[in-house]
Order: C-alpha cells, then sequence, then structure tokens
C-alpha cells in the first residue's frame, strides 16, 4: 500500500532536521515524505534541499504565506499533493521511531482511522536528542527514570497488545495519525475555518465520526518522541471552540471549506 508522510513545520529547521533522519531509518520506508510548510523561512527550504539531494524517499516540499497558525490549510495542501492510500500526518517536531511506519501500516483497518501515541521530550534533553535516541531502549529507559520523557509507558513496543476503538474525542491529536485517502477526501480534510492553536485535529475527528469512521489506538506501537516547545499563542482557541462545538451539534461530516478548494485560493 503506498504510503504518504506529511511533515507539518514552520521555523523550526533543527527539529525537522532530526525527524527527517528518522525516517531515513524506517524498517518499512514511506513511499513519499511531504514538509507541510506554514510559512517558515529559508533556513527550512535549506533543510528540505538538503535531504532532496541524499534521501532514500521522495521528498517534497509546498509551502504557504506566513499569515498566521494556519495548520488546517497547508495540511490540506499537501494532502492533495499526495499519491498515498494511506496517510500519515507527523509534527516537524516529532522524531518517529524507527517501526514507526510499520507500524502505521499493520494498525491500518478499514473504517478507522489510526491515533498514535507519544512520549514527550522535556525541554533539557530536546536540544541533544535524536533519533538515534528514540531506537535505544537502554537510553529511553534511562531517560524515563531520570524523569526526562513523559508517558515514559510508550517505551516498550508490544506488538501483541490488541489494538482498540472508539469514538472518543480525548487524546486526538494530529501530530501522529493516519488515515485512508478515500476517508480524508470523503469528508473534504481540514477546515480551513480553523486559524490559530487549536482544535482543527478534534473537528476533523467529529466528522469522521459521523461519516462511521471510528478511532483506532495501539498504546505500545507507531510512537513517534515529542521534542520540547514553547506553547503556541492561544488568542483563537475560544473561536476554534465555537467551530468544534458547532461540528458536535451538526449532522454533516462534509466540511465547506476544505480540500475542494482551487489551487489559487491556498495563498
Amino acid at each position: 500500500m503506498k504510503t504518504s508522510v506529511i511533515i507539518t513545520t514552520y521555523n523550526r529547521p533543527d527539529t525537522l532536521s532530526k525527524v527527517l533522519e528518522g525516517l531515513e531509518c524506517q524498517t518499512r520506508s514511506a513511499d513519499e515524505v511531504i514538509v507541510a510548510d506554514d510559512g517558515s523561512g529559508a533556513e527550512t527550504e535549506k533543510v528540505v534541499n538538503r535531504f532532496m539531494q541524499s534521501s532514500i524517499y521522495p521528498l517534497y516540499h509546498v509551502w504557504q504565506e506566513d499569515r498566521g497558525f494556519r495548520a488546517a490549510r497547508i495540511r490540506n495542501k499537501a494532502i492533495k499533493k499526495s499519491d498515498g492510500q494511506y496517510i500519515i500526518l507527523l509534527d516537524g517536531d516529532c522524531i518517529p521511531g524507527k517501526h514507526f511506519i510499520k507500524d502505521h501500516l499493520s494498525l491500518a483497518k478499514k473504517g478507522c482511522f489510526f491515533q498514535g501515541k507519544r512520549i514527550l521530550i522535556n525541554r533539557k534533553l530536546s536540544e541533544a536528542f535524536t533519533y538515534e535516541d528514540a531506537n535505544s531502549f537502554r537510553k529511553m529507559v534511562k531517560y524515563v527514570f531520570l524523569r526526562d520523557v513523559s508517558n515514559g509507558h510508550h517505551v516498550i513496543r508490544w506488538s501483541w497488545f490488541p489494538a482498540y476503538s472508539s469514538t472518543l474525542l480525548r487524546g486526538i491529536r494530529s501530530c501522529n495519525m493516519g488515515f485512508f485517502r478515500e476517508d480524508i477526501f470523503a469528508i473534504n480534510g481540514f477546515n480551513q475555518n480553523f486559524i490559530g492553536w487549536g482544535r482543527e485535529d478534534s473537528e476533523l475527528a467529529v466528522r469522521l465520526y459521523k461519516y462511521g469512521i471510528k478511532k483506532r489506538e495501539h498504546p505500545f506501537m507507531a510512537v513517534c518522541y515529542h521534542l520540547w516547545h514553547k506553547e503556541h499563542e492561544r488568542k483563537r482557541l475560544a473561536v476554534n471552540d465555537v467551530l468544534l462545538k458547532k461540528a458536535i451539534e451538526s449532522n454533516e461530516y462534509y466540511c465547506a471549506d476544505g480540500l475542494a478548494q482551487k489551487q489559487e485560493n491556498y495563498g
């Protein structure tokens, strides 16, 4: 099954490099990787161009003008660029473990989207942390005991543990999420009315549920390592909460302002 990995980023070339390195060390490589760039400057472009020269996977860069936090819009632009039957979303500060793509694909199931888990790397450790640390069980156990990471129970990879499904909104995070192409197009992707940090991923999940798609989870597979960053500005959160509430109360699963937009409207 052809798989596209979409990495959302904004002006963090150092962490983006670590994520791209992690994707080069997979037990099952991506068929393509698309950097969804929400208006970064020249340093991010340099990182992408450097990896384009040597990467083992086809790498593409989609960019939009910096008009504030518009993750929903740039993810849609990257989804339209993608060609995979299965799409994995990853943030540009979330390093994938070496089985990340293999796990996503083994857990992919028709009628579901997959919600992956994350291990939080603290501020002190984040600068030096790389894919090599993520793939060293010995190091990760040490970091857990030193309390350099949170959600340390995800460190153990137990593939025999059963996955489970629900339609709960708790734990929805698009920094590590997988879905079938046909499903994301059926609901018209992310709602581009979401501007500023927060709730665009929960609203997406609400509409997937209304379409008949469940959330699938596994606590010990398809884990990423989320590097520390300052909290995003949340001045639009109240507006986004209203948009989420409308989606919950509506019977519709298709958003009006989503993937089905003319290319020139992306800006």
